[in-house]
């Protein structure tokens, strides 16, 4: 099997939706132009607010957004596979969704995935996050295929929950997807290091397309866009915060020999968890 070559899209996402289009369609292009057959771009593609009360009027459905609409036309022109790591869109009960959206080469949503975990923090820098403020949490965990490769969808914060990527990995995804929008302090501390260990916990690929800069609404994200293999050796990274493509091949056979050769997956056992202590 030839290896599938992916392109992770390192954007600085603006806050309006038609320059947030504007601004991920050329590195789409580009991504295509390079050969990639799979194409990630990061949490927060079609728009990045942090000011909820001027985000939410602006959200729509995932099938009315238009960022996504022409994520669809160009995977369609391009005949190419594009995850949009996630759009901020207005969910079905009509509170806020953090989604991921899997597009096919035929322009069609064929997977969506709503991000499990809310980044509700305290950093010691003193910033503070709470995202289940304005977002509604997702309940399930999703694998699709995508390139003759079985995708295990998650989005950012979702990478410090090793329990979501295992039972990924158990139900046969052999590339795990992180799209992110890192803050810099935590990206700088963790990012590399999390992606890392999921790839070897799993035997797994990471891709990590990734948010970089300071944004207009005053956000600064970490980038370095990553992609790493099963045996936990960074195979590509951008080693800046600047929008960019990041182009890597993947042999997939590599899934295989990582967890044949420390079968972690099928080693672990039951066990009886301690009480807690006051």
């Amino acid at each position: 099997m030839s290896p599938l070559r992916v392109a992770l899209v390192q954007t600085r996402t603006p806050a309006s939706h038609a320059a947030a289009l504007d601004h991920v369609l050329p590195l789409v292009r580009q991504a295509a132009a390079g050969g990639a057959r799979l194409i990630a771009t990061p949490e927060g593609t079609n728009i990045l607010q942090k000011d909820r009360e001027t985000l939410l009027p602006q959200l729509v459905s995932l099938e009315e957004d238009p960022v996504v609409a022409g994520l669809r036309q160009a995977a369609r022109e391009l005949g190419v596979t594009v995850l949009v790591g996630s759009a901020l869109v207005k969910s079905e009960d009509g509170k806020a969704a953090n989604r991921c959206a899997l597009i096919d080469a035929q322009g069609e949503i064929v997977a969506t995935y709503d991000k499990l975990h809310m980044f509700d923090v305290d950093l010691p820098t003193g910033e503070t996050a709470r995202e289940s403020a304005t977002y509604e949490p997702g309940d399930a965990a999703v694998v699709a295929e995508a390139e003759g490769a079985k995708l295990g969808l998650t989005i950012c914060y979702d990478v410090r929950f090793p329990a979501l990527h295992r039972a990924l990995a158990l139900a046969g995804a052999q590339v795990l997807t992180t799209p992110a929008a890192f803050t810099r302090p935590t990206g700088e501390a963790h990012w590399e290091v999390l992606l890392r260990a999921r790839a070897i916990e799993t035997g797994s690929f990471m891709l990590a397309p990734a948010q970089g800069g300071f944004h207009e609404d005053g956000r600064g994200t970490y980038g370095r866009s990553l992609a790493v293999a099963p045996w936990g050796e960074v195979i590509a990274r951008l080693d800046h915060d600047e929008p960019g493509v990041l182009f890597a091949d993947l042999d997939l056979s590599l899934v295989d020999k990582a967890r044949r050769a420390i079968p972690a997956l099928a080693n672990a056992r039951a066990f009886t968890e301690p009480s807690a202590r006051p």
